[in-house]
C-alpha cells in the first residue's frame, strides 16, 4: 500500500493548456496546435476537460499560456464536487510565466455630448456603483461637494418603520432637492457610529425638510439611528458632477461621465462590473459532497458587481452579509497561492459554508468594495462536520478597502474557529483591519483558537466611522492569539480609534508582543470580558489617552503585564479604572516630555498602594527612534527591569507590493 501511494505520487501530471488564442474544441494537450490538439481557449472548457481525464491517480495541470490582455469572463467560474482531485492526485489551474488576469468588466461605449460629457445606454443595467477608467476606479457625483451634510433634526420613525429601524429625518435648507424623485436615482450614504447605511429617497417634503426612505435603517437603536447632526452624503445626483466623476439615471438607463482633461472616448477605457463574482467552489455541505484539493496559482481576477438594486442597504456591522469575488462554500484541502483579486464590489475572498483546511497565500487584493477576506458564517454551526475552520491567510496584500461600503474588514472571522491570520499587510481601511467573533457577552461563541499574527496593519478608519479597532475582538474566545502585529494610525471619527480592542464578552484572549501606536483613542480598550492577558507590548503615542477600561466587572477581566507604555499627549488611563477587575504589573511607563501624569487621579505611589503595578517602573524605555517607528531598544534600556523582552515588531516596516499606488480616497 505504502509503495502504490509513493508510486502515484511520482506518477507524471496530466496537462492542459489554456491560451487565448486557443479554440475550445481543441483538446489541450500541446502549447501549439496540431490538428485538434492545440491549447483550449477558456477555463470553463478546461474545467470540463479535466472532468474527461482526472481519474484520482494522477495530477493533473491546467497550465494558463502568457497574454497581453485580460481574458474576459462570460460567466463565473464555478466548480463543484465533480471537479474535485484526490490527496494524491490534486487538480491545478495556474499560470505559466506572467499571472494571467480574468476580468468581470463590461466595456463602455461612450459618446460625447454637446456639455462635453460622455453618456453610454446601459438598456440591461438596473443600477451602477462602480465605474472604472484606465484601470481606475472614478467616483459617483455627489453633495456636498466638499465634506459632509449633516442632519438638522431627528425625526420619528414612520408607522412601518417602528420597531424595525429608522427612516426619516429633516434636513438643512437647500441641503436635498426633491427632484431626485422623478429618476429614482439619488443615494444617501448615512453615516452612523460603525456602520453607514445606503438609501433612496421615496417621499421628500419641501415644506418640513423632511426625507422619508424607501426602507428604514438596520435597527430601531440609537446607533442606527438618524440623529440630528449626523453626516451623510447623497451619490449619483446629476448636480454633483464634476470632472472625474459619474452618474446613472435608472429610467432612462443611462450612464453620464464628465472627463477629466486629456481623456479621449475614443480612446479611454470605461468599464463597470458585468458578473457577480468572478469564482465559485459550490460544494454541497448538505449531501456531505465537498469540491477538494484544488489549486490556484497566479491567476489574476478583476471586477465584481455590486449595486444598489432594491430600496436601501443596511446592516449592523462589517458588512458581513456581503460575499466575495471568490466565493467557497463546501470546499475542502484547497490552496488559493498568488491568487490577486482587484477591483471587486464587496469582499475579495468570502470563504463560507462548510470550509475547512483552506490556504490563501502570498496574494493581493487591492481596490476593494467592501473588505480582504471573510472566514465563516454569522450563525453558530454546531456540526463539527459543517463548521467553517482551519483557514489561513498568509502572506497576503490587502489595501484599499471600503470603497463602496465603509465598514468593510481587512480579515473578518465570524463564528469560526482554528484559523491563522499571519504576516499579511492591512493598510488603507475605514473601519477595523481584522475583526474575530461574532457574538456579544458571555453566551456560546463558535470563534475560538484562532491566531493573529505578524501582521502590519495601518491606517484604519481615516476619520469615516467610529467603535474599531487595528484587531477587534468579540465574545468568548478561548485560546485566541494576537501576537507580534504592528498596529498604527487608527483614526475614528468621533470615539472608538483604539489598536487592540477587546469588546463584550471578549474572554480567554492573549495579546502578546505587540506594537501599537498612533491611536485616537487608545492603544488598548477592553469594554469588557474576562481573563484576558495583555503582556510584553508597546504601546505609544495615543491622542486621548493610552489605556481604556469601560465595564467594571466582579471577576478577572484582564491582566496587564511587561508591556511599556509611552505618550507625549492625552490621559495615560481613560474611562472607568474602578477597582477590581484587573491586575496590573511590571510595566513601564514613560511621557516624552517628561511631564507628570496620573493613574486615574491617583500618583504613581497612591496606585501602587491600591496593589495596582507592583514591580512596574516610570522611566524612559529607550527606543531607538519612535517618531519614525522605530521602537528597537537602545542599550541600558530599562526595559528588561520590568521583565519586556524584545520581540521582531519593534523593527519598522516596509511595504512589501509593487502594484499598489494610493487609491483615490472615497469618502471625506
Amino acid at each position: 500500500m505504502i509503495l502504490a501511494a509513493a508510486l502515484t505520487l511520482l506518477a507524471k501530471p496530466i496537462v492542459i493548456y489554456v491560451s487565448p488564442s486557443g479554440n475550445d474544441n481543441w483538446t489541450g494537450e500541446y502549447v501549439q496546435r496540431r490538428g485538434s490538439k492545440g491549447p483550449l481557449r477558456t477555463l470553463e472548457a478546461a474545467r470540463l476537460r479535466v472532468r474527461k481525464l482526472e481519474d484520482g491517480k494522477r495530477p493533473v495541470d491546467v497550465l494558463i499560456l502568457p497574454s497581453s490582455k485580460e481574458e474576459i469572463l462570460d460567466k463565473p467560474f464555478v466548480l463543484t464536487p465533480e471537479d474535485s482531485g484526490t490527496v494524491q492526485a490534486p487538480v491545478t489551474y495556474r499560470s505559466v510565466g506572467a499571472p494571467a488576469t480574468f476580468s468581470g468588466m463590461q466595456r463602455l461605449a461612450m459618446k460625447r455630448g454637446s456639455d462635453g460629457c460622455w453618456r453610454a445606454a446601459l438598456s440591461q443595467v438596473t443600477a451602477v456603483s462602480e465605474v472604472f477608467v484606465d484601470g481606475r476606479r472614478r467616483l459617483p457625483a455627489r453633495l456636498p461637494l466638499k465634506g459632509y451634510f449633516t442632519i438638522e433634526a431627528a425625526v420619528p420613525p414612520s408607522p412601518r418603520a417602528e420597531g424595525k429601524g429608522h427612516d426619516r429625518f429633516q434636513y438643512r435648507p437647500g441641503d436635498v432637492r426633491s427632484t431626485w424623485l422623478d429618476d429614482d436615482s439619488a443615494e444617501f450614504v448615512m453615516f452612523h457610529n460603525w456602520i453607514a447605511s445606503r438609501l433612496r429617497p421615496g417621499q421628500i417634503d419641501p415644506t418640513s425638510r423632511t426625507v422619508m426612505f424607501k426602507s428604514p435603517t438596520c435597527n430601531p437603536s440609537d446607533w442606527a439611528a438618524l440623529r440630528s447632526g449626523d453626516r451623510y452624503l447623497v451619490e449619483n445626483v446629476p448636480e454633483g458632477l464634476v470632472p472625474g466623476t459619474w452618474c446613472f439615471d435608472r429610467r432612462e438607463r443611462e450612464l453620464t461621465y464628465q472627463p477629466l482633461p486629456g481623456e479621449d472616448p475614443t480612446k479611454t477605457k470605461v468599464e463597470i462590473p458585468r458578473l457577480p463574482y468572478c469564482v465559485e467552489f459550490r460544494g454541497e455541505p448538505s449531501k456531505r459532497r465537498f469540491v477538494e484539493h484544488v489549486q490556484v496559482m497566479g491567476l489574476n481576477f478583476r471586477g465584481s458587481r455590486w449595486a444598489l438594486d432594491g430600496d436601501g442597504r443596511s446592516f449592523p456591522q462589517a458588512e458581513a452579509d456581503l460575499s466575495g469575488a471568490i466565493r467557497l462554500s463546501g470546499t475542502r484541502h484547497c490552496l488559493f497561492a498568488a491568487t490577486n483579486v482587484y477591483q471587486c464590489g464587496e469582499y475579495a475572498f468570502d470563504v463560507g459554508e462548510s470550509c475547512q483546511d483552506i490556504w490563501i497565500k502570498n496574494s493581493n487584493f487591492e481596490d476593494l468594495g467592501a473588505g480582504g477576506v471573510k472566514i465563516g458564517l454569522m450563525p453558530l454551526v454546531k456540526d463539527p462536520a459543517l463548521v467553517t475552520g482551519n483557514v489561513t491567510v498568509d502572506g497576503c496584500t490587502i489595501v484599499g478597502g471600503g470603497r463602496v461600503h465603509p465598514a468593510g474588514i481587512g480579515v473578518w472571522i465570524g463564528s469560526s474557529a482554528h484559523n491563522t491570520v499571519r504576516n499579511n499587510w492591512i493598510e488603507d481601511f475605514t473601519y477595523t483591519g481584522v475583526s474575530v467573533g461574532w457574538s456579544w457577552g458571555y453566551g456560546e461563541s463558535g470563534a475560538h483558537h484562532n491566531l493573529i499574527e505578524g501582521n502590519t496593519i495601518k491606517d484604519i478608519g481615516q476619520g469615516v466611522l467610529s467603535d474599531m479597532g487595528g484587531v477587534y475582538l468579540l465574545g468568548v474566545a478561548p485560546g485566541t492569539v494576537v501576537r507580534g502585529n504592528r498596529i498604527s494610525n487608527v483614526r475614528s471619527y468621533s470615539y472608538g480609534g483604539w489598536g487592540l480592542y477587546t469588546d463584550e464578552g471578549s474572554t480567554g484572549v492573549l495579546l502578546e508582543n505587540n506594537v501599537v501606536f498612533g491611536t485616537k483613542s487608545a492603544g488598548f480598550h477592553q469594554h469588557y470580558g474576562k481573563e484576558n492577558v495583555v503582556r510584553n507590548n508597546v504601546f505609544a503615542f495615543g491622542d486621548e489617552h493610552q489605556l481604556m477600561r469601560t465595564r467594571k466587572e466582579d471577576h478577572l477581566s484582564f491582566t496587564f503585564e511587561h508591556n511599556i507604555v509611552l505618550f507625549k499627549r492625552g490621559e495615560l488611563l481613560g474611562s472607568n479604572w474602578e477597582q477590581p477587575g484587573f491586575d496590573m504589573r511590571s510595566n513601564l511607563y514613560w511621557r516624552e516630555d517628561g511631564a507628570s501624569f496620573d493613574f486615574a487621579g491617583k500618583d504613581f505611589a497612591a496606585w501602587q498602594r491600591t496593589g495596582q503595578d507592583q514591580g512596574s517602573l516610570i522611566s524612559d524605555p529607550l527606543f531607538a527612534d519612535p517618531e519614525r517607528g522605530d521602537f528597537r531598544l537602545k542599550a541600558g534600556s530599562p526595559a528588561g527591569r520590568v521583565g519586556f523582552v524584545p520581540v521582531a515588531a519593534l523593527a519598522p516596516t516596509k511595504a512589501p507590493w509593487k502594484r499598489y499606488s494610493k487609491l483615490e480616497r472615497r469618502w471625506p
